[in-house]
């Protein structure tokens, strides 16, 4: 398998949006996201002015998972992989980019909405990569973890 990481592009919203829908656990379809506020065109247009910063991969040519940030917070938005690329090293390289992007760009904390509960994947993903607890829970119920570069 080869995989490719780029830079997301306006024209990637329509895959990601029915990826996000795929995904093993917090998968939110293309209605629940609308409901949040997240529509095709604000996805679009928040990767074309670069408000909405992200990477994708493709594994073999397939949108295999991507990772978006908030330019203007530090917030990782959303780290999204379809369940066969589980486990490969994918997730945490589209992180990486994304980190490596932001301290570029000069911020000095990122932070994410995660869930809460050990038995869920992401738990113990964000924590093994130094990502650490604030005491703090967002709008979602989840608990909001941080990361200084």
């Amino acid at each position: 398998m080869k995989v490719i990481y780029r830079k997301a592009v306006p024209d990637d919203a329509p895959a990601c949006i029915v990826l996000r829908g795929r995904t093993r656990e917090n998968a939110f379809s293309a209605e629940q996201l609308r409901a949040v506020g997240v529509t095709l065109e604000s996805w679009r247009s928040g990767i074309a002015d670069d408000t909405l910063p992200g990477y994708v991969a493709l594994a073999d040519g397939v949108l295999a998972g991507y990772c978006f940030g908030a330019r203007d917070t530090g917030e990782i938005v959303v780290l999204a992989l379809l369940p066969d690329y589980e486990g490969r090293g994918i997730g945490k390289t589209l992180l990486g980019l994304m980190v490596a992007q932001f301290k570029a760009m000069g911020l000095e904390r990122l932070f994410l909405g995660c869930s809460s509960n050990p038995a869920v994947r992401s738990y113990g993903f964000y924590r093994h990569l130094g990502w650490r607890p604030t005491g703090a829970v967002d709008g979602l119920g989840d608990e909001v973890l941080e990361y200084v570069p």
